[in-house]
């Protein structure tokens, strides 16, 4: 990770950790490198640039900000508004942009915000470009093999950028969406859970233009509701909203919808390994999972490849981020990867993880199976998991602290043979990620509260 982007972009608190003059500059920045790549290449001179954002508060003024940067330098600016993070993948490898740029910060309550980047390939960006466009944040603007000083050359005359409005290549992502069913899904009721987020734009219109009905909640992002309490780090009133009513199946995105947890017609949370499993399994037994391989990261349940196994799978294992999941398949021609947190990547059909994508992949497997959701993940058992989180503003230094290294190595000792410790900074928040896995509950509960107790001794905060 850099000094400002971590596994998912640059995030932090908005106005503070990521201001209107960061965004500015990172727009100046942009505007001007793929403008000068296009110029040495003689592919013309102006960069295309697309941008979406979510709903929070913030968004709007990093919007501002973003564009008054590209434009500066030279870019034409596409505005998407309040999109969703696939989105703007889809349009950036689709429609011939040299980059695209999401404001969002995610699954973080609404005070946070960040500037997710892509490539024309609707990738994430490279972090040879990310490394420059930090060292340009700092006031050194290094490119092409020599220094151009401390800001990028403004635009000058008719060379200046223009902002225009895009909302047709929203409609097409959603016409993308659509086109990808099978089937109809007239008659099954779900339910969907927006987070007060970017698919409440979406996600009820592409199901409903799939046949079903569909029950949102959640839906009426304010600013600074998104996330609170709602999405896919807080699925309880989803998991209501299925049992009271008997819905079919319920869908819960986060604030940019590159999410989805599912819960079954019973009430029961299915996680990204349980969507990975249901899909691992469909795609084999159709003869299209490539090389008989999906890839996960360490936080995936360690039962998850224990049930693969079963079925002849194999599970690659990367680090946390979709990023490295995305890498990994791209990488060995794989067709399937995701992480535990409900970032679920299908090669075929996109490059990123994609919620509302995911959500019509598990309808779709559903439908041809007939069969609820609760007994095609039944076969999937997870060994028991206890997550906890400390947070800190020192990252990683703190488990470098002896306490903290004794407590992890006695916890380790205590799992050995019947379980692992996961212990590692967050790469999107101020956190310590403390996690334990094994046979037995109550061990993985007293292993992560000997380790959380020691980070809290050497300056952490619960």
């Amino acid at each position: 990770m850099g000094k400002y982007f971590g596994t998912d972009g640059y995030r932090g608190e908005a106005n503070v950790a990521l201001s209107a003059e960061n965004a500015f500059r990172a727009g100046q920045f942009l505007g001007w490198y793929y403008g000068e790549q296009k110029r040495q290449n003689g592919a013309g001179e102006r960069a295309r640039v697309v941008i979406g954002k979510d709903p929070r508060l913030s968004s709007y003024m990093l919007e501002d900000a973003l564009s008054a940067g590209l434009t500066s330098s030279g870019a034409d600016v596409f505005l998407l508004h309040v999109t969703t993070t696939p989105s703007v993948s889809f349009i950036a490898r689709t429609e011939d942009f040299d980059c695209g740029i999401m404001i969002s910060a995610s699954h973080n309550p609404y005070y946070d915000n960040g500037l997710k980047l892509v490539n024309g390939m609707g990738e994430k960006m490279s972090e040879a470009v990310t490394e420059l466009l930090e060292a340009y944040l700092d006031g050194n603007l290094h490119a092409f093999g020599k220094s151009w000083g401390g800001s990028v050359p403004p635009a000058r005359r008719e060379r200046i950028g223009r902002t225009v409005d895009c909302f047709a290549g929203r409609n097409r992502y959603i016409g993308y969406l659509v086109s990808l069913a099978t089937c109809s899904y007239r008659g099954k009721r779900i339910g969907l859970d927006c987070a007060n987020g970017s698919a409440f734009m979406i996600a009820p219109g592409v199901f409903n233009a799939l046949g079903a009905k569909t029950y949102p909640i959640h839906d009426a992002p304010d600013g600074v509701n998104i996330n609170r309490g709602a999405g896919s780090t807080h699925v309880e009133a989803l998991r209501a909203l299925v049992r009271e009513k008997g819905l079919d199946i319920g869908f819960a995105f986060d604030g940019d919808a590159d999410r989805c947890i599912c819960v079954d017609e019973k009430g029961n949370v299915a996680d990204g390994d349980s969507i990975l499993y249901l899909c691992a399994r469909h795609l084999k037994e159709r003869g299209e999972l490539e090389r008989d391989a999906i890839v996960t990261t360490v936080m995936s349940n360690f039962g998850l490849s224990k049930a693969l196994g079963r079925l002849g799978i194999r599970c690659e294992t990367t680090q946390v981020g979709d990023r490295f999941v995305y890498e990994s398949m791209l990488k060995n021609g794989y067709s399937l990867g995701g992480e535990q947190s409900g970032h679920i990547i299908f090669s075929k059909y996109a490059t990123t993880g994609d919620g509302i994508l995911t959500a019509i992949q598990v309808m779709e497997i559903l439908a041809e199976r007939e069969l609820p959701l609760s007994a095609l993940t039944q076969p999937f058992q997870k060994y028991p998991q206890v997550l906890k989180n400390v947070r800190t503003e020192r990252g990683g230094a703190l488990l470098e602290e002896p306490k903290v290294l004794l407590a992890l190595r006695s916890a380790e000792q205590r799992l050995f043979g019947a379980g692992r410790m996961l212990v590692r900074a967050s790469g999107t928040e101020p956190l310590i990620r403390v996690m334990a896995e094994g046979e037995s509950f109550s061990l993985c509960e007293d292993c992560v509260g000997e380790v959380v107790a020691a980070l809290v001794a050497a300056g952490g905060e619960l």
